[in-house]
């Protein structure tokens, strides 16, 4: 158990949050959500005691071992991966190593045959004869293979280094499992089985994620980061969105009957204060006026950008056609002989472990690159706009402000009032649309790509990992975008509520 009391944390001036009273039980997984900034990871940092709070206590249960997940892929390259996997499990791996190190002296004396026997003895209590098997197990659970468990962490891939990092996590049944982002990088069958792990887990899971399916499907609470306070709900994600819509709605509904209400007294008031009939009336509706305020929506981190892409006309019946296209990258085939037809109105996800192969297709849809044999043809009514995975090129003019990056794109027709009000809609404000092209973080350069798809109005959308960079809300409205979407859509998405939402067909390499 956790227990958190009267906890608030401060950076000079700025409050990150406060007054916050929590309890975390076993048997529970809580998956903390906030806006980018809200301090998600901060708030982990904290509980694992690597930050200190400004003031309050966060009291962990005597006996209990935490676990963390730990995103620095580099700092175990020394290690085999045994070796880093068992790390999780810190005083295992210490006894361990003590055992190791008492064996291979060279004048083993009597006090050294005591030394090992405790040692032997504490191994076997903290399940050190299990090792190879739990850790294999893991590791296969992952998707890795078993005969990889002696290899050099500097010597396996950057996928598999994330895969291990879980493993080394979940290593030992911790009692507490600190996780943030754990799904990152991740395929879907790892993901599965991860689902399957928490889901049956019987210590305390603190998770942040960006991944809504995931955290509907692990989470019974939800921790909410906003109004710099940290406030926990009964129930996972969905839920939590649900009930928040319908929380707002109602604050809404309610303010918008209080002032009508301050109206009509204000109007009464003109009307009749100068009335000495009715001046003792108008005097009593005026103190009870003074008294009545519109309690203001508290100043929320929650910020909804407006993704809603419209079509300058409507494509024909004939979409497009792929036909036995074949590719070879770097001696390498990437795919052969495939062939898609696409119809009116059909949103297509495409999915691959290789994810190479889904950019090589839509580079080679939207013309950039060539297939080596086969043939493409797109409908002669359809205008296409394309979000790549690797932006790296339409950002090349650094110097550009975001509304001069824009006006590259414009219509005629679209004025510098146009662009300020769509820039304004997604999230970029009147004077941030002179920030430099080159200051932008990843999630800003993503809203600055679909500020530009929505200025195209194309019928045809093919956005590869849109996702990538956006925090919960600006992935909901852009869900949302594309769910209300009346033209075609080509996409690929590691989140599967997104596919699940969209998708009215899978391909699969």
């Amino acid at each position: 158990m956790i227990t958190i009391s009267d906890l608030s944390l401060s950076f000079g001036e700025r409050t990150l949050f406060e007054d916050v009273n929590l309890k975390f039980t076993a048997g529970n997984c809580y998956g903390v959500i906030g806006a980018n900034g809200a301090g998600k990871s901060t708030f982990l940092k904290m509980l694992s005691s690597e930050i200190e709070p400004s003031t309050g206590e966060i009291a962990l249960e005597k006996g209990l071992r935490m676990s963390i997940l730990k995103q620095d892929h580099y700092a175990f390259n020394n290690f085999s991966v045994l070796d880093a996997i068992i790390v999780g499990n810190k005083e295992l791996y210490n006894v361990s190593k003590q055992k190791e190190e008492v064996y291979t002296r060279e004048n083993f004396s009597d006090e050294d045959g005591i030394l090992a026997a405790e040692l032997e003895a504490r191994f076997a209590e903290l399940g050190g004869w299990e090792i190879e098997a739990e850790a294999g197990k893991l590791l296969k659970g992952l998707g890795l293979s078993e005969a990889m468990i002696n290899k050099k962490i500097s010597d396996i891939n950057s996928a598999e280094k994330v895969k291990v990092l879980l493993a080394q996590a979940l290593f030992g049944n911790p009692d507490i499992l600190l996780m943030d982002e754990p799904t990152n990088h991740l395929d879907v069958k790892a993901v599965d089985w991860l689902e399957e792990f928490l889901t049956n887990y019987g210590g305390t899971v603190i998770v942040v994620s960006h991944d809504r399916h995931f955290l509907n499907q692990v989470c019974t609470h939800t921790i909410d980061i906003d109004y710099k306070k940290i406030k926990m709900y009964v129930g996972n994600y969905q839920f939590w969105y649900e009930s928040s819509i319908l929380i707002q709605r109602t604050l809404k509904q309610q303010n918008k009957k209080r002032e009508e209400k301050i109206k009509d007294l204000q109007n009464f008031i003109q009307r009749f204060s100068a009335n000495k009939s009715k001046s003792k009336q108008a005097t009593s509706r005026k103190r009870l006026f003074e008294k009545l305020t519109v309690d203001e929506m508290p100043a929320s981190s929650r910020k909804y950008p407006f993704i809603s892409f419209g079509m300058d006309r409507e494509a024909g019946d004939d979409i497009l056609t792929v036909k036995k296209i074949s590719k070879i990258i770097n001696k390498k085939k990437i795919f052969d002989n495939f062939s898609l037809t696409l119809g009116k109105g059909e949103k297509v996800a495409f999915k691959s472990k290789n994810e190479l192969a889904v950019t090589v297709l839509f580079e080679i849809l939207m013309g950039k690159i060539r297939p080596d044999s086969g043939k493409i043809k797109w409908g002669i009514s359809t205008s296409k706009s394309y979000f790549p995975k690797d932006s790296t090129m339409l950002f090349k003019e650094a110097d550009l402000t975001i509304l001069d990056w824009m006006r590259q794109y414009t219509k005629e027709d679209k004025t510098e009032t146009y662009l300020r009000t769509l820039l304004g809609r997604m999230l970029f404000s009147s004077n941030d649309v002179f920030k430099k092209i080159k200051v932008l973080s990843g999630g800003e350069k993503v809203r600055c790509l679909f500020s530009r798809m929505m200025l195209f109005e194309a019928n045809v959308l093919l956005l590869d990992q849109p996702t990538n960079h956006l925090d919960l809300e600006a992935i909901t409205a852009l869900n949302k975008g594309l769910e209300k979407f009346k033209g075609n859509i080509v996409f690929s998405s590691h989140d599967r509520e997104f596919v699940e939402t969209i998708a009215t067909k899978v391909v699969e390499f």
